[in-house]
Order: C-alpha cells, then structure tokens, then sequence
C-alpha cells in the first residue's frame, strides 16, 4: 500500500515513541516503573504521542493493517490525557512490554524507515 506524506509522518512518530518507550524500560521492572515518577509519566508522554500520532493514520492505512489495535491505542490516548485517575500501571506495564515491540515490528515492515528523509 503506497503510505502519502501524512501517513509516513505518523507512523514514524508512533515509531519513534515505541522505540523510546523501550529504552525508558529497557532492564528495569514492574517495580522500578512504579516507584519511579519521572519514568512513568515519560512513558505515559510516549504512549499519547502514539496515541495521537495513530489517530491521524487515514483510515484507508487503519484498515490495511488491522493487526495493529488503531482504536484501543487511540482509547488508552485519550484515558492518559483526560482521565487521570482512570490509569492503571500495571496495565501500561503490559502494553509496554507485550504491545510495543509488536507494534515497532508492524510499523517497521511498513517501510516506514526507508522513507523517513521524505518526512523531514
């Protein structure tokens, strides 16, 4: 599927806060997160730019790439920006560490990278 300009945009910022999300973690647990303010809400920084960013992919690229969740990750956007009290850690854990790497390899097969200078 040809991605236009806007879609490579997106998709290269949801790329890029995966990636930074993964080296926020990277060694660290459940534990380590919890306790540590600075790196949970870098983390919930990083989830609402992805969040964002998938709810400008057009919906022509959604339906063509139906693995990646487009609709819960524009939900768990919204939870983190406008219902605080409604986050649960323990399940932005799990999505940090089961969803994101699946969702780099998704967006990278995509052909993201290759067209990142176009972005620029």
């Amino acid at each position: 599927m040809h991605l236009d300009v806007n879609d490579k945009a997106c998709l290269w910022d949801m790329l890029d806060a995966a990636r930074t999300i993964l080296g926020f973690i990277e060694g660290r647990n459940f534990t380590e997160y919890l306790s540590n303010r600075m790196l949970r809400n870098a983390v919930e920084r990083n989830l609402e730019i992805i969040g964002e960013a998938a709810k400008s992919v057009s919906e022509p690229v959604r339906s063509a790439y139906p693995q990646i969740p487009w609709k819960s990750i524009i939900a768990q956007r919204n939870v983190l920006a406008h219902e605080y009290g409604e986050i649960r850690h323990e399940r932005l854990w799990l999505v940090c560490t089961r969803d994101i790497p699946q969702l780099i390899q998704t967006v990278e097969r995509m052909g993201v990278e290759e067209s990142a200078g176009e972005i620029e």
